[in-house]
């Protein structure tokens, strides 16, 4: 009551600035909350980008170690773990956008799916030599990864139909069910299958890799220096022209650099990097569409610096099955 000396609430925008990173639900109808001067000050700049270097600093090297050193059905089960904390995130950011799924069913698939491509890859393929370099040739098992898929399908249209969930909610669950799989479980678990191609398949991977992280670094430091071209303002306000076009040079460089180490033509390098590093960034700007359509600003805060799991493999996500088919389908074409 007015007089009574009471304190008065705090208004829902501080409450929801106040909010973890990964809090999904943001209040729509408010105006965006600014952050008093921490993220655009040059000291939140530099503790942001101290916290990047440190958490890659710390993950780089596991991340190698196993790409190098383990079994493809160790990197199943670490692929298979990212699946798990990315659809958790996907999941939630699809709640805040008022769209409910179902994750238990649509991760229990993409599980599946990830199980069948290790199966998939231990019916080894063969790499074959001839004039153009090696070419590589995949086996096929009797439980193809396709499977999965055709059993996702069933039971989302099951739930759908029997679930408990209202009929109005059908086609937003269907989407959300679907969108997770399709854009978030199934380009992932391309990364076993690149991983079983023996004896490359551990150095195509950590070629994938790099070439992301070498692109990603030289864009954020090429943005943050001299970026002054926007491209795309709505989406991600911190992307620019400049950014971008250091992130493509960057992953093609790595394609020349790698010539040595991966016996294929350094020009089929480079196309792969290029073709790859686009994917990537065209993934970067649709998880950013996700987020915008959320209402936050990373999908988590698992890791620190880079926000969620899916904010950190976005590029990955849309570049593996670009590299996967440029063996499988490109590189035999052209030679």
């Amino acid at each position: 009551m007015a007089g009574s000396g009471a304190p008065n609430p705090r208004p829902r925008t501080e409450a929801f600035e106040n909010a973890p990173s990964f809090f999904p639900l943001r209040n729509h109808s408010a105006a965006p909350v600014r952050s008093v001067g921490r993220d655009s000050s040059h000291a939140g700049v530099v503790r942001v980008t101290g916290a990047r270097v440190l958490t890659a600093a710390l993950l780089i090297p596991l991340v190698v170690f196993a790409v190098l050193w383990t079994d493809t059905w160790v990197i199943a089960g670490l692929v298979a773990a990212v699946v798990i904390l990315c659809l958790h995130e996907f999941f939630r950011l699809g709640a805040a956008a008022g769209a409910g799924g179902d994750p238990r069913w649509t991760t229990v698939c993409a599980l599946l799916l990830v199980g069948l491509q290790c199966l998939e890859s231990s019916h080894q393929g063969r790499w074959m030599r001839s004039e153009f370099g090696l070419l590589y040739s995949p086996d096929r098992t009797p439980l193809p990864p396709e499977m999965a898929l055709a059993v996702f399908i069933l039971g989302a249209g099951a739930l759908a139909v029997a679930g408990r969930a209202r009929l109005k909610e059908a086609i937003p669950r269907l989407g959300v069910n679907c969108a997770a799989m399709l854009l978030v479980a199934l380009p992932l678990s391309f990364l076993v299958r690149l991983y079983g191609m023996d004896p490359l398949g551990p150095r195509i991977v950590l070629f994938l890799l790099i070439l992301l992280w070498v692109g990603d670094t030289l864009a954020y430091f090429t943005g943050r220096s001299v970026g002054r071209h926007k491209m795309a303002p709505e989406l991600s306000p911190g992307k620019t022209w400049e950014g971008a076009t250091a992130n493509l040079l960057g992953s093609i460089l790595v394609g020349l650099a790698s010539a040595r180490w991966i016996a294929l033509p350094p020009v089929h390098l480079m196309v792969m990097a290029g073709l790859a590093n686009v994917a990537g960034q065209l993934g970067d700007l649709t998880e950013s569409a996700y987020k915008r359509s959320a209402g936050v600003k990373d999908s988590g805060a698992l890791l620190p610096g880079h926000g969620g799991m899916l904010d950190r493999v976005d590029s990955l996500i849309f570049a593996a099955p670009v590299v996967w088919y440029y063996f499988r389908i490109l590189l035999p074409a052209v030679g």
